[in-house]
């Protein structure tokens, strides 16, 4: 997953309302689900985008 799989989404605006953007990047290079997850919770994403970018990180795994 690149940064551009996310830009101009809502899940990019509300990383960067909290100043998160670079550290859920370096969650989805490391696959840290857990971190990118509670990030997004942080920023306040709805679950049901959570589940999404989770999923589009799984299906990614290992093509980045």
């Amino acid at each position: 997953m690149e940064e551009s799989d996310f830009e101009g989404t809502l899940v990019l605006e509300k990383l960067a309302e909290i100043g998160k953007i670079d550290d859920f990047f370096e969650a989805i290079d490391s696959d840290d689900f857990q971190r990118a997850k509670s990030l997004m919770k942080r920023a306040g994403v709805d679950a049901e985008t959570i589940a999404l970018v989770l999923q589009k990180m799984n299906a990614a795994d290992g093509e980045h």
